[in-house]
């Protein structure tokens, strides 16, 4: 089995897109960034350019701060601290971030605006999707609930965290346990 969390999502669906899925026998990704991320003429419910743009100016400028903020949007903090994500936690989410390199935390905004439209019906295991409807970094009608009522993974499974965040593995773990070990014991 494939699993892929956030950007690890594009990288099972490009695998299985260009290697097919000879040894795998299922896929789960959670948080998904595909089917296509970026707003174009081709793709009317992407997030406009101006975003990411604004992203990487931020990070130019100060990406310490640009982190800081991140998380608080990962996790929905305003929302779910400190009952589902703690400072403690929190602080050590920033202390790893921190430790990329300026240009790697400059450079992978880019990668986020690649376009998986392609290999998503090339998919042929089943796979699941759990994603958290109020996720600010990846938002759910721009990604999730497209793969579902687009109909762009043909044997789909799919979970929609009420009230979740970006990563709801951390902050939903009682929702998103049972539904992964669930899937897997099919």
């Amino acid at each position: 089995m494939l699993a892929g969390f956030s950007m690890g999502t594009g990288e099972v669906t490009r695998y299985l897109g260009t290697y097919g899925s000879a040894g795998i026998s299922k896929a789960a990704l959670l948080g998904v960034i595909p089917p296509f991320v970026l707003k174009t003429n081709d793709n009317e419910k992407g997030v406009p350019g101006e975003v990411f743009d604004g992203i990487k100016e931020t990070i130019a400028k100060d990406r310490y701060l640009w982190f800081e903020e991140f998380f608080k949007n990962f996790f929905n903090t305003d929302e779910l601290a400190p009952e589902r994500i703690g400072d403690a936690a929190l602080k050590a989410h920033f202390q790893v971030a921190v430790g990329m390199s300026p240009y790697a935390t400059y450079a992978c905004v880019d990668t986020w605006l690649t376009d998986f439209r392609d290999d998503l019906p090339k998919i042929d295991v089943p796979t699941l999707v759990i994603h958290g409807e109020k996720d600010r970094i990846l938002p759910f009608e721009s990604t999730a609930a497209r793969l579902r009522d687009e109909n762009l993974i043909a044997d789909l499974e799919f979970h929609e965290i009420k009230n979740g965040p970006h990563n709801v593995g951390w902050t939903f773990p009682d929702e998103v346990n049972p539904a992964l070990l669930a899937f897997l014991a099919k």
